[in-house]
């Protein structure tokens, strides 16, 4: 056994003898499909154009964005939650959408309909951050 992995195993054991606090996980999405149709960046601002399809049942988990976010929905209904657990909104097909950014901004988009829901989002942030941070549920009960 390495040193490395030994000292990794005995911090696991510590953890669980003395009782550490619980370590919140992400929600992972479920039934999502992403397709990106355009991307560039520019003066250190990456410019992304993705379709998004979720499935009947499905959601994005949640999660919150680094910059702006733009979407219009083509198909379906997306209802969308924050984290203080309520629908913030509900956006039938032709709806367009925007989300805040930054972590204080948590939420998640679910696709309760029967049919997939297909949207066509931007996004424009930071350049080389990612397009989505995974957050725990923040205590909904759903994801």
């Amino acid at each position: 056994m390495t040193a490395l992995r030994s000292a990794g195993m005995l911090t696991v054991a510590a953890v669980a003898a003395f009782g550490g606090a619980p370590v919140a996980t992400a929600t992972p999405s479920v039934g999502v499909e992403a397709v990106t149709l355009s991307q560039s960046t520019e003066d250190g601002v990456d410019y992304v154009i993705r379709e998004i399809t979720i499935a009947p049942g499905g959601s994005t988990g949640w999660h919150y964005h680094h910059g702006q976010v733009f979407g219009v929905i083509q198909q379906g209904t997306l209802t969308h939650d924050a984290a203080n657990c309520t629908v913030d909104g509900i956006y039938p097909p032709g709806a367009s959408i925007s989300e805040a950014s930054g972590p204080e901004h948590v939420h998640i988009g679910r696709n309760l309909g029967p049919e997939p829901l297909v949207m066509v989002v931007v996004y424009i942030q930071p350049a080389g951050t990612p397009l989505a941070e995974d957050a725990p549920d923040p205590g909904c009960g759903f994801a």
